[in-house]
């Protein structure tokens, strides 16, 4: 199941994202980097968080692209993306409280397990480390 691959592929890249308070900063050589943000935690332990890289626009601006909410469950193993932003647009799996846009759920998922993919070949390590 894709959910539950996400889930072990952040925590080979993020081993120490059950620690992490408030944000890490990882570099790859020759790469952009990547920021993970921890947006809010629950008492159930499911984490909200985001993670993007950032470039520098012509205009001087720094420009999240891509730039990913993912939702982790560590009890369940699993973890799903619900949001996808880039210079672009934007997109949400779940739109309001009572609707799921199938499409873009199966198609972020799909990007999100690439990227960590990628990310992990990119051999990312930790620089700025947000643990307690």
């Amino acid at each position: 199941m894709i959910y539950s691959t996400i889930h072990k592929k952040l925590y080979q890249l993020i081993p120490n994202l059950d620690t992490i308070n408030e944000y890490a900063k990882f570099k790859a050589s020759g790469m952009m980097d990547l920021n993970v943000d921890i947006l809010f935690r629950e008492k159930d332990g499911t984490i909200r968080l985001a993670l993007s890289h950032y470039y520098r626009h012509p205009s001087g601006d720094m420009i999240a692209d891509p730039d990913m909410e993912i939702k982790v469950f560590p009890d369940m193993k699993m973890a799903e993306a619900l949001t996808f932003q880039d210079c672009f647009g934007y997109r949400e799996v779940y739109p309001s409280p009572d609707k799921v846009d199938v499409k873009a759920k199966a198609e972020l998922n799909r990007f999100l397990n690439q990227w960590l993919s990628n990310l992990i070949n990119q051999s990312y390590q930790i620089v700025i480390d947000g643990s307690e």
